[in-house]
C-alpha cells in the first residue's frame, strides 16, 4: 500500500522546520481507527490495520513518500511571549490530497522528542489522546471545523507526568498546522523572506482568492469569527487559546484542557492552568481578536511598505471582527431558538434566556434541545423568569411565521442532543488506563451521532450527578 503524499510544506525553505523521523516505540497496539476518514484520504483502512500500517501509525516506520518534519513557530502563551516553540512532540509525516480534493496534513502526535521539545519528553499519555480523539470527532459530527483523528495507538511504554501513565500516539489530520505563531516566528526575527514565503504558501493553500497579506488577514478574521461563534453555540471551551494554538485555516486545533459546559455560566473555566479566566467561555471572542491582532502585527511589513499605512489598513480589518462575530453568533443562536428570520430585538431575547440559565445553572445542551420539545421549563429550578421569557419567545415565533415542523427541524439540527460530557470522558479515560476501551468505543459511537436521541444514548444525555462533576481539565504535557 502506498500513500499518495504531496508535501508542499516540506518544499518551503529549511528554516520552517527540522527534518527528523518519529522515535519508534516498543510494542504498539491499535486502539481506534477512523475508517471513513482513511477512505476520504485515499488510504485503505485494511492497510492501516495491518502490521505495516500499525508501524506507520506508531512512528516505527516511515511510509514511502513521507517527509517527516517538526514545524517551528513562536507564540504568546497566556499573554507571555515565547520566541521559539514548535512541534515539541509531533511529527508531520506529510500531506495528501483526498478523494474529496482537499489537501490535508497527516501528523503523529506523541511521536518523540524534537529540537523544540525544550524540557519535554516528546511523548503523549493515553488520557489526552483519548480526549482529543473523542472531542475532535464529536466536533466534526456537529459540523464545526476541526482537526480530525485518524487513529490512536498505545505504545507499550510508560510516560512520566505526575505519575506513570501508558503512552499513546494520535494520528491527527488537519487542513494544515500553520498557526498565528508561525507568522510571529518569522516576523519576530525580521525574516521577511521567510514571512513572505509563508504568506504566499498560506494564501495558495487556504485563501486562494485573497489579495496579498491584507487579504489573508481578512480571510483568517472571517474564518475565526465563524469558528468561535460555532464554539459558543455548543458550549465549547477551548481552554488554551494561545497564539500557537490558533490555526489560520479556521479549524479548531490543539485540544488540551478543553471541555463542554454542563451547567451554563458565561465565565466558566475548566482548564487547571487558566487561573485567572483568560480563556473563559465568554472571553473566547475577545481572545480571538487579541490573537488576530498579533497576526496583523506580524503581517504589517507585507501589508504596506509604509508602516503607518500598514497599521491603518490592518486596524480597519481587525475592526470588522465584532460585526462579523455578532452576525455569526446571531445566526447560530437564532437557529438554536428556532428563528428563521431576523428582528432587531432578537439579541436581547437570546441574552435573556442565557441570563435565566446562568441564574439557575440550567444545563446548556439540554435546555436548548428541550426548547424544541416544549419541555425546557423542566431545566429551571426557579421557572418564573423562564415563563416570562417563554411567553415573549412564543410571540416572536408567531411573527417568524414558520410552521411547527420546520421550526423543530431547524432547532434539532442546531442543538445537539448529546455531547462528550467531561465525566463521561473521564470514565472512558480511566477504563482505558486499565486496558478496557469498550467505554471509549461506546462514547465515541454516541458522540459522533450528536443530533439523534435513542435509548442507547439516553444516559449520555444526562448531566453529571452530584459527585460526578469534573471541574478541572488538564493539558497533556
Amino acid at each position: 500500500m502506498t500513500i499518495a503524499f504531496d508535501n508542499s510544506y516540506a518544499r518551503l525553505p529549511g528554516q520552517f522546520y527540522t527534518r527528523l523521523p518519529p522515535t519508534p516505540v516498543r510494542a504498539p497496539a491499535l486502539i481506534a481507527l477512523n475508517a471513513d476518514l482513511a477512505r476520504e484520504l485515499g488510504i485503505d483502512p485494511g492497510y492501516l490495520r495491518s502490521d505495516a500500517g500499525l508501524a506507520v501509525l506508531a512512528g516505527n516506520a516511515v511510509p514511502e513518500g513521507a517527509e517527516p518534519l517538526a514545524q517551528v513557530y513562536a507564540g504568546h502563551q497566556f499573554g507571555g511571549w515565547s520566541p521559539r516553540l514548535g512541534d515539541g512532540r509531533a511529527i508531520l509525516l506529510g500531506e495528501v490530497v483526498g478523494t474529496d480534493g482537499r489537501r490535508r496534513d497527516i501528523q503523529l502526535k506523541g511521536a518523540g522528542r524534537t529540537p523544540y521539545s525544550r524540557s519535554g519528553d516528546g511523548r503523549a499519555w493515553l488520557g489526552p489522546v483519548l480526549r482529543e480523539y473523542l472531542v475532535s470527532e464529536a466536533m466534526h459530527a456537529m459540523g464545526i471545523p476541526t482537526t480530525r483523528a485518524l487513529a490512536a495507538v498505545t505504545t507499550g511504554e510508560d510516560v512520566h507526568r505526575e505519575t506513570r501513565y501508558p503512552g499513546a500516539v494520535l494520528t491527527r489530520v488537519a487542513a494544515s498546522h500553520i498557526r498565528v505563531g508561525t507568522f510571529q516566528y518569522f516576523a519576530s526575527r525580521g525574516d521577511l523572506v521567510g514571512l513572505r514565503a509563508l504568506t504566499d504558501h498560506a494564501i495558495a493553500r487556504h485563501y486562494p482568492g485573497a489579495e496579498g497579506a491584507l487579504g489573508l488577514l481578512k480571510g483568517v478574521i472571517a474564518a475565526q469569527a465563524r469558528l468561535i461563534a460555532q464554539w459558543m453555540g455548543v458550549g465549547f471551551i477551548h481552554g488554551v487559546m494561545n497564539t500557537d494554538n490558533m490555526g489560520i485555516a479556521g479549524e479548531t486545533i490543539d485540544y488540551g484542557p478543553c471541555a463542554f459546559m454542563d451547567s451554563y455560566h458565561p465565565s466558566t473555566v475548566y482548564s487547571s492552568i487558566d487561573q485567572f479566566g483568560r480563556y473563559a467561555y465568554d472571553k473566547q471572542a475577545d481572545i480571538a481578536v487579541w490573537n488576530l491582532a498579533q497576526l496583523a502585527s506580524a503581517l504589517l511589513p507585507l501589508i504596506d511598505a509604509d508602516e503607518t499605512r500598514a497599521i491603518d489598513r490592518a486596524t480597519k480589518a481587525l475592526h470588522a471582527f465584532p460585526d462579523l462575530f455578532r452576525d455569526e453568533w446571531l445566526a447560530v443562536f437564532r437557529a438554536k431558538i428556532g428563528l428563521a428570520g431576523a428582528e432587531d430585538d432578537d439579541p436581547a431575547l437570546i441574552h435573556r434566556l442565557l441570563d435565566c440559565m446562568a441564574v439557575t445553572g440550567a444545563d446548556f445542551t439540554n435546555t436548548f434541545r428541550a426548547l424544541a420539545r416544549g419541555t425546557a421549563r423542566d431545566q429551571f429550578t426557579a421557572a418564573a423568569a423562564f415563563d416570562q421569557w417563554e411567553n415573549d419567545w412564543r410571540a416572536r415565533l408567531t411573527r417568524d411565521g414558520q410552521n411547527a415542523k420546520a421550526r423543530k427541524a431547524l432547532m434539532n439540527a442546531a442543538n445537539p442532543a448529546v455531547i462528550p460530557r467531561n465525566h463521561r470522558m473521564e470514565e472512558a479515560i480511566q477504563a482505558g488506563l486499565s486496558g478496557d476501551f469498550g467505554t471509549f468505543d461506546r462514547l465515541l459511537n454516541i458522540a459522533t451521532q450528536p443530533f439523534v436521541e435513542t435509548m442507547e444514548n439516553s444516559d449520555f444525555r444526562n448531566p453529571p450527578a452530584q459527585g460526578e462533576e469534573v471541574r478541572q481539565t488538564f493539558c497533556g504535557t
